[in-house]
């Protein structure tokens, strides 16, 4: 193959043959994909979780991961916060005449290795080569679908006043890697992003705790605006307490020297958890004997004071609302 992605590789002849059999299925192949049929056959029992997605992540290389390791983690992270378990993916490359085939090695390997950790198998794919300046650089699609464990499912509706709110680890962290990446910043301690798989302890929760009522992972919009979403959908009030919700200092001092706002930054590797209160320290005890929830913490409570709202204590003992993010505080963040 060639050093640059040529638009005959997305033609659908010898190119488009080489590309597939010597990039894609030597690094996501399996049983069902090595038989490049149009669509995969699948075995799924009873109910399924389906998500898509889009990762337009600009730049598409950034502290913690890359564009490809983000497209799996972020699909199967959905799939899995319907208490499923993710078993396929499928993924659409749109790529830009003349990108380097080395990048796109590095970024099909990342996704290789990020499915096989998940036990995720890729089954399905199409690939698309654009002119130059019609797409940039990159773009994946996927699509991912597991089957749901537990009855009935968490679900955005299904908090109620009483259920503690917990959180599995640090705000902002993905959000200003991206952004120090892009500007070139340099702070004074190093910010990576939390792009993660969260399914294996996702999985654990559910199946221990078939008792949970909602998980969320707070990507675009953060923490403030996931917590809105789940506040309207179920008609509650969700009130946070500022100080038990965890910033590393390093994102808590970027962002204050930036003039923005943590819990408004996308995570990629973390997630809420409401359930009933009874359960809470059973949660936190599973979720801290994971290395992806070691920081796992109660941050607020469900109420009926406020139905629609989200609450905060502040850190001097008044209250305030929280808002959901008006416009978009960084774009192409995944």
């Amino acid at each position: 193959m060639s050093e640059k992605v040529l638009l005959d590789y997305g033609s659908g002849g010898r190119a488009s043959q080489r590309l597939v059999s010597e990039l894609f299925l030597g690094q996501l192949g399996n049983d069902e994909l090595n038989r490049l049929n149009d669509a995969a056959e699948l075995q799924v029992s009873g109910r399924i979780a389906m998500s898509t997605d889009s990762f337009t992540v600009d730049p598409i290389f950034f502290p913690g991961g890359d564009i490809g390791s983000l497209a799996v983690h972020g699909t199967i992270n959905d799939v899995a916060m319907m208490g499923a378990i993710p078993r396929y993916m499928t993924c659409g490359y749109i790529i830009e005449e003349g990108f380097a085939m080395d990048d796109l090695e590095r970024i099909v390997t990342s996704m290789g290795k990020a499915a096989k950790k998940a036990g995720v198998s890729v089954v399905s794919g199409d690939t698309k080569v654009v002119p130059k300046g019609a797409v940039d650089k990159i773009f994946i699609n996927t699509t991912g679908v597991g089957d749901i464990i537990v009855d009935p499912a968490p679900a955005g509706d299904r908090a109620r006043p009483g259920d503690a709110i917990l959180l599995s680890g640090t705000m902002g962290d993905h959000g200003l890697a991206i952004l120090g990446t892009r500007e070139g910043l340099e702070f004074e301690a190093a910010v990576q992003s939390d792009s993660a798989g969260l399914n294996h302890l996702l999985v654990k929760l559910v199946q221990e705790l078939p008792e949970v009522h909602v998980l969320r992972d707070p990507t675009r919009g953060g923490l403030a605006t996931t917590m809105n979403e789940i506040a309207g959908s179920s008609n509650v009030c969700c009130e946070l307490n500022e100080t038990d919700i965890p910033v590393r200092p390093e994102v808590s001092g970027g962002c204050s020297f930036l003039g923005l706002d943590p819990l408004y930054l996308a995570n990629e590797g973390k997630f809420l958890c409401i359930l009933p209160e009874e359960h809470a320290e059973k949660a936190l005890e599973i979720m801290r004997a994971d290395e992806l929830g070691r920081d796992a913490c109660r941050v607020g409570t469900v109420t009926d004071t406020n139905p629609g709202k989200v609450v905060m204590v502040t850190q001097l003992g008044g209250k305030r609302l929280l808002n959901m993010l008006e416009g978009e505080q960084l774009p192409r963040i995944c």
